[in-house]
């Protein structure tokens, strides 16, 4: 994302980029990956990405299953891994999308590399964030339509009832009459 391009290109970088990295958060979350975590890189840090996703697995099999899905799902929406290490030793499995780097640890090797520790000035964002903020968006617009339909309700009645209101009044004028 360190490019230089129009804003609208910007926007849908952007978006495509969290589209990508919440892809990537739900592949791991899939698998049962542990504690994960993503870091938003300051662009001042000397940083060479955008997000570091930061998950654990319990044995090797599983850090392969997760990295695996990772790049299926990725690859699913179009997006290819750039580079990747340590998948045959799978203690620490680094998936490099460019603008996101995916990290996939054994619970040791976590410990030991402790990533979070040596980017601490990046700021952490909680993957439920990322990745609910399409869905938000969505149960907004059902919300304003419902609230639309809801509101013509409301109006067909008043309608209803004002129309009523003066018949009656008539009626009881034509009575006193």
């Amino acid at each position: 994302m360190r490019l230089k391009i129009r804003n609208s290109q910007l926007l849908m970088k952007i978006s495509d980029l969290k589209l990508q990295v919440s892809e990537a958060i739900t592949a791991c979350q899939d698998k049962k990956a542990e504690d994960v975590t993503l870091l938003e890189l300051e662009p001042g840090t000397g940083a060479f990405t955008d997000y570091f996703i930061v998950c654990s697995g319990s044995n090797p099999h599983q850090v392969q299953a997760i990295a695996d899905e990772v790049e299926r799902r990725l690859e699913l929406i179009g997006q290819r891994v750039t580079h990747h290490e340590g998948y045959r030793l799978a203690e620490w499995i680094l998936l490099d999308y460019v603008d996101f780097v995916v990290h996939v640890f054994s619970n040791k090797a976590r410990k030991y590399y402790d990533l979070e520790r040596l980017w601490k000035s990046a700021k952490r964002i909680e993957p439920a964030d990322l990745v609910a903020k399409p869905k938000r968006a969505t149960a907004r617009k059902t919300t304003q339509s419902g609230l639309k339909k809801a509101a013509k309700k409301t109006t067909a009645k008043s309608v209803g009832k004002t129309a009523a209101k003066p018949a009656k009044k008539r009626a009881s004028t034509k009575k006193a009459d």
